[in-house]
């Protein structure tokens, strides 16, 4: 390598023709390469591209392939014709015989309860009167005033009979139809054996009353009841002119 240093000095001199000091410069032979350096942090993604505009379809490819995924389902199409009917088939076999009507105690239930709704319809309709519903039972009147016997025997042929309140809702329904006529009313009660002592029409003990205060003080002598405007009772004979009102 010495020699390499020196002749290349000797070159240099001759062609440029100037005199110059040489100098002896020798090149040592190459180390072993150094340790990589560590990767540097990775960069930020790049922002993705527009999307292109689709390609055009592919050519068919071959018979025999694989079917495609069915496409959504079209619309309803209109009704087919009806078909034929078929061949009416065999009897069946034939069930024991029944009871007769008049024995069958749930039919002659059913036909009791239609008839009984189907005169309470019409005994309503008859009395064309002002009507009010509480629960399961209805009050109507027909606004006019007679004595206790005429009201009973009116509501008896519209298929109910003369009213008795047997709560308090029940009290101030009927009290409403006697404030709106501005009438007092007799109530479906009468005195028992006992004085003092009212009962229903069929006799059987009331369990709900709402009489004035002092009442009833008539001890045999007023054995029917008619309740006052405020719904308070008050016992009474049974010739005064009162409202009607009946229950169904």
């Amino acid at each position: 390598m010495w020699l390499c240093s020196l002749a290349v000095g000797l070159i240099l001199l001759v062609v440029s023709g100037t005199l110059c000091d040489v100098q002896d410069i020798c090149v040592g032979s190459p180390g072993l390469p150094g340790t990589p350096g560590s990767h540097g942090l990775p960069g930020r993604d790049g922002r993705d591209g527009t999307k292109g505009d689709p390609g055009p379809p592919g050519p068919m490819g071959p018979p025999g392939g694989m079917p495609g995924l069915p496409g959504r389902d079209g619309l309803i199409g209109a009704p087919g014709a009806p078909g034929e009917h078929g061949d009416k088939g065999d009897p069946g076999a034939r069930g024991p015989p029944g009871l007769p009507a008049y024995l069958d105690e749930e039919l002659q239930s059913t036909l009791h309860d239609l008839r009984h709704q189907i005169l309470q319809s019409v005994g309503i309709l008859s009395l064309k009167g002002f009507l009010l519903k509480v629960g399961e039972k209805i009050f109507s009147t027909n606004g006019q005033s007679v004595d206790f016997e005429a009201i009973r025997e009116t509501c008896a042929k519209a298929g109910g009979q003369i009213a008795v309140p047997r709560s308090p809702e029940e009290n101030a329904a009927i009290a409403s139809l006697v404030k709106k006529h501005n009438s007092y009313a007799y109530l479906g009660l009468t005195e028992g054996t006992t004085p003092g002592e009212f009962n229903d029409l069929d006799r059987t003990p009331v369990n709900y009353t709402n009489w004035y205060p002092g009442e009833p003080k008539g001890m045999g002598t007023e054995r029917c009841v008619e309740m006052y405007t405020n719904g308070q009772w008050n016992d009474r004979n049974c010739l005064q002119y009162r409202l009607t009102i009946c229950e169904f």
